[in-house]
């Protein structure tokens, strides 16, 4: 009787050392390495990829803003032009959950490709279903046309993008093409009373190449773009 006390007594208290030694191990000691080799080599990921002004965090390099004008009640926020515009975000919805926070939500739109086609070609507007990505491509390009057409250069359906007009699987996409840029340069000059080839430059600037030279496209982060043009401005 009392051997099998003591053998139960005996393996309780390695199965606690166990239990007390994995805690430790995989619970403490490699959670805090994992950490501080994060923060030593990856510090910029580790922490958010958060993006600074004026020494405060405004925003994520991963995750894009809507740069709208102030609505009240139900309206329908319409784009701030004096600053560059991402992607679209048709179809997302809005945030009714905690309408504490202004959120752009998270998804995609979920249609086909040619959804609204008629022979693999999108009617008119007027000839359109609206609950179609047909109708929301040819309705985003004629906002950027109209949009972007300032005095002495007038935007083409030719140089309309296709991130100008569509939103990305996720709808949070940080980032645009430097044609999608480049087209909205000059009305962005125009809102803020700067010279275009001072905005260009910035776009020049704030443009990365292809990850290693040949993975990818090049991209445009459009707020730190939009940092970039707030300073310009300030000092203008």
């Amino acid at each position: 009787m009392n051997n099998s006390v003591t053998n139960t007594a005996r393996l309780l208290w390695a199965g606690l050392r166990a239990l007390l030694v994995l805690t430790l191990v995989t619970g403490v000691i490699y959670p805090l390495a994992i950490t501080g080799v994060a923060q030593g080599l990856f510090n910029d990921k580790a922490n958010g990829s958060e993006i600074k002004a004026n020494g405060q965090v405004v925003g994520s390099s991963l995750i894009g803003q809507a740069y709208n004008l102030p609505v009240k009640g139900d309206e329908t926020p319409e784009p701030d032009l004096k600053w560059f515009q991402g992607r679209p975000q048709n179809g997302l919805g809005t945030n009714s959950v905690n309408t504490q926070y202004s959120l752009i939500l998270s998804g995609a739109t979920n249609r086909s490709g040619d959804n609204g086609a008629v022979d693999g070609v999108c009617p008119p507007l007027g000839k359109v279903e609206e609950s179609t990505l047909c109708y929301w491509v040819e309705s985003a390009k004629a906002a950027v046309i109209k949009d972007n057409s300032v005095p002495g250069y007038t935007v083409k359906a030719s140089d309309v993008p296709a991130d100008a007009v569509t939103s990305s699987g996720s709808g949070l996409d940080p980032a645009i093409s430097p044609d999608y840029a480049d087209i909205q340069v000059h009305r962005v000059a125009e809102k803020n009373s700067l010279p275009v080839a001072e905005v260009q430059k910035l776009v020049d600037e704030h443009t990365d190449g292809r990850t290693l030279g040949f993975i990818g496209e090049p991209t445009v982060n459009v707020l730190e773009l939009n940092i970039a043009l707030k300073e310009l401005v300030a000092k203008s």
